[in-house]
């Protein structure tokens, strides 16, 4: 890459990052096989272009799979990572998924079980993957600011939490980050979140962000997608959703190719603008994905361009709610 990454403070606690991140889900879990040297190349080569923000958790793969792939590039780089991991999520060893727990002393468990897995001594952000509706958040909270206070976690995270939970949350310990769906078809946190973020000094980091792969035009139907990919289940992928969907990324598409930059360089540019304390973390498995997402970093969008945007996304409805009903329900909590 000829430019620099820009770096972006998360919080006003001294979390600094690259402007764009990589989510590093896909390499182990939800989106069909993957290759795990491939995977390392991946993550090495982002290390080389400046990407230094790698966002995994402990229920990407069966048995923390995406933990352990993690700890062969963390054996000899380390220091060159911020890493970002996540608990809250309970699978068994099989994979089933058991629940969401954020009782205290699971906290403390499924922390010592990552550091383990990723054979780090500490982390770096560490956030709450889903809220525990059934534990009051100042309890989770607190045993996590007990990790930092020991040494383990740097900084405290939280992931689709509501702007109330996010205050609560924030008068026990500091809260760097809160991570969420964004993208020009996943616009929610837009009415209370991101202005809670702000209004408090919290980062914000955008997952699927590039609309888990359909925003870049690749994905014209569930055909596209591997047989055992979790976006076959995903109701904005099924049949009755595309016509609307693949309109809004046609419009995209125009506006890139006018503006000489590819759909996903386009998106997460957009996102950029929208926050400075705002990073998108796109997952991929290729390198020239990976080098195409972190030219986005310095791709600047006039107020004009930002304009036609934003009357597209007025215009173009999205089809399908985000997740299936059973996940909706522990989003925003």
């Amino acid at each position: 890459m000829n430019n620099p990454i820009p770096r972006r403070e998360l919080g006003r606690q001294g979390l600094n990052v690259s402007a764009i991140g990589l989510g590093c889900m896909g390499m182990s879990d939800f989106y069909g096989p993957a290759d795990d040297a491939v995977s390392l190349a991946v993550l090495n080569h982002a290390l080389d272009i400046g990407v230094n923000f790698l966002d995994t958790a402990d229920m990407y793969g069966i048995n923390g799979a995406n933990e352990r792939l993690l700890s062969q590039l963390l054996r000899t780089r380390r220091r060159e990572v911020v890493l970002a991991t996540k608990f809250g999520n309970v699978r068994g060893p099989d994979g089933a998924f058991l629940g969401i727990n954020g009782r205290p002393e699971y906290v403390r468990s499924a922390c010592d079980a990552s550091l383990q897995r990723l054979g780090v001594d500490h982390i770096d952000l560490y956030y709450q993957h889903r809220v525990d509706r059934s534990v009051p958040i100042e309890d989770t909270v607190g045993a996590m600011a007990e990790l930092v206070k020991a040494g383990k976690v740097r900084f405290l995270g939280l992931s689709e939490a509501s702007a109330a939970t996010i205050r609560r949350a924030h008068a026990v310990h500091p809260i760097s980050a809160l991570q969420s769906e964004y993208s020009l078809w996943t616009r929610d946190v837009e009415a209370e979140v991101l202005p809670t973020c702000e209004a408090l000094g919290i980062g914000f980091v955008a997952y699927s962000p590039l609309g888990r792969g359909f925003l870049t035009g690749a994905i014209q139907s569930a055909e596209d997608l591997a047989p055992d990919d979790w976006r076959r289940s995903n109701p904005r992928f099924q049949a009755e959703s595309l016509p609307t969907n693949l309109a809004l990324v046609a419009e995209v598409q125009r506006i890139a190719a006018e503006r000489g930059c590819t759909p996903a360089q386009l998106a997460l540019a957009w996102l950029l603008h929208r926050n400075p304390s705002l990073v998108p973390i796109p997952g991929t498995r290729r390198i020239a994905r990976l080098d195409e997402n972190a030219a986005a970093a310095t791709l600047a969008l006039g107020p004009q361009e930002l304009e036609r945007i934003d009357r597209v996304l007025a215009q173009r409805e999205v089809a399908g709610t985000r997740y299936p009903a059973a996940s909706m329900a522990s989003v925003n909590a």
